[in-house]
């Protein structure tokens, strides 16, 4: 038993309802270590989410413990007026189910969007605390995805940005960045903030043996592996990729792409307008096991984020991904970029393709240089950024949260249940 459940042994567990709209769970790996986490501390956890297309596909299920309600959700299309569609179709789902569930002691709200704190005031009213966990800067979202300046729908997700920070007793930072914004922009208390960064699960994503034929019979691999949406730089990527061959003359590499999104086919179809099919390869979405094979076996893996508003203070998965399996990272030259990989990349001047070109050629050239980065970026995934520490911070949040208010009895929260049901 953990010492989180031994505490609580004796008594009713305490329940914590997570609401995700942006990926289905446990395919969210950062919900889904704070799930395992705060199951590990005697919480009783629930998810509300969406389901997946091809995996978490069930309406229902207990996984490792953790009790998932998963709702249908049609992905976004057509600007912004299909992604209030989708918004509105989820805010529904998630009430719907919330009310299911019942009374909890700490409802925790992953955005985007930031129209989650609707069911959690809901739920607020009925006794619980409300935890903000702060996955994306939505206003710079919106600047960097959609190209239409601050206008009457920028003025929208700003006002509901600050709707959610006014709601949440407790909020949770993906980096420092995201910490000062909640301060200064969100108006919160230093002590009402926590960091709790993303990191891969070192357990479960480890590096494999390479394997040389994923090099398609060339001397080097590159890889990308991430979102493929307007703001995630593949096609940064891919010029740059064309720049290395027609400025640089290197012709002796293959490229694979891991990933899906709003810009996947568009992606694909740059790649054949640029030459590239002969060596670039777009796989979608693809297992663990394949993934930590591609990645493995890369020589050097791409991060080619431009930089715009979000990007900038954002903490980017795929370079903690690449971390762990020793790889060594091109980047672009952003904050969160430097703070996260350290001397585990290099670093192009921000949107110079052909700077991002050069890079992936010095690294190519230099095999002692490659492993040097590598090492670097596994000890620093396995020291300052790993997931322990966040871990700490994540249960420190929540038990800032429980000790702001007294939590409901369980007598309280029958109570609290039957009130809703009569007004239905």
């Amino acid at each position: 038993m953990s010492n989180g459940a031994a505490a609580h042994a004796g008594r009713r567990p305490r329940r914590a309802l997570i609401l995700v709209e942006n990926l289905s769970v446990p395919f969210d790996r950062r919900v889904w270590q704070e799930c395992t986490t705060l199951r590990d501390a005697g919480w009783e956890v629930h998810v509300i989410c969406p389901r997946g297309e091809k995996r978490d596909t069930e309406p229902e299920a207990v996984i490792d413990g953790i009790r998932i309600h998963r709702y249908p959700l049609r992905a976004a299309t057509g600007g912004p007026a299909g992604y209030l569609r989708e918004y509105g179709t989820a805010l529904w789902h998630t009430a719907r189910l919330a009310r299911k569930i019942g009374p909890v002691h700490v409802v925790h709200a992953c955005n985007p969007p930031d129209l989650l704190f609707l069911t959690a005031r809901w739920l607020q009213r009925r006794g619980a605390r409300f935890v903000f966990d702060q996955h994306d800067l939505v206003p710079e979202l919106y600047l960097s995805r959609f190209d239409r300046g601050k206008d009457l729908l920028y003025r929208a997700v700003c006002a509901l940005e600050r709707r959610t920070y006014r709601a949440a007793d407790i909020v949770l930072a993906t980096n420092e960045s995201y910490r000062d914004v909640a301060l200064a922009r969100g108006g919160k208390r230093p002590e009402d903030v926590f960091v709790v960064r993303s990191a891969p699960d070192t357990k479960r994503f480890q590096p494999v043996p390479p394997e040389p034929e994923l090099k398609r019979g060339r001397p080097h691999l590159l890889c990308y592996l991430g979102v493929m949406g307007p703001q995630d730089g593949v096609d940064y990527a891919l010029r740059s990729l064309a720049k290395l061959r027609d400025e640089l003359g290197r012709t002796d590499w293959h490229a694979v792409f891991i990933g899906g999104g709003d810009t996947f086919d568009a992606m694909v179809n740059l790649s054949r307008s640029l030459g590239l099919d002969d060596r670039v390869e777009f796989t979608g979405r693809i297992p663990d096991a394949d993934l930590a094979r591609h990645l493995s076996t890369a020589d050097v893996c791409l991060s080619p984020d431009p930089h715009n508003p979000l990007n900038d203070v954002s903490t980017m998965n795929k370079v903690l991904e690449y971390m762990v399996m020793g790889r060594p990272i091109v980047s672009f030259e952003l904050k969160e970029a430097r703070v996260s990989a350290g001397e585990a990349a290099l670093y192009a001047p921000a949107d110079d393709e052909s700077a991002f070109a050069r890079c992936i050629a010095q690294l190519l050239d230099d095999p002692d240089l490659r492993a040097r980065m590598g090492k670097t970026g596994q000890e620093r995934i396995g020291g300052e950024l790993s997931w322990s520490h966040s871990q700490r911070a994540l249960l420190a949040a929540y038990e800032a949260a429980c000790r702001s208010r007294t939590a409901p009895s369980a007598g309280d929260a029958v109570r609290v249940h039957r009130g809703p049901r009569r007004a239905r």
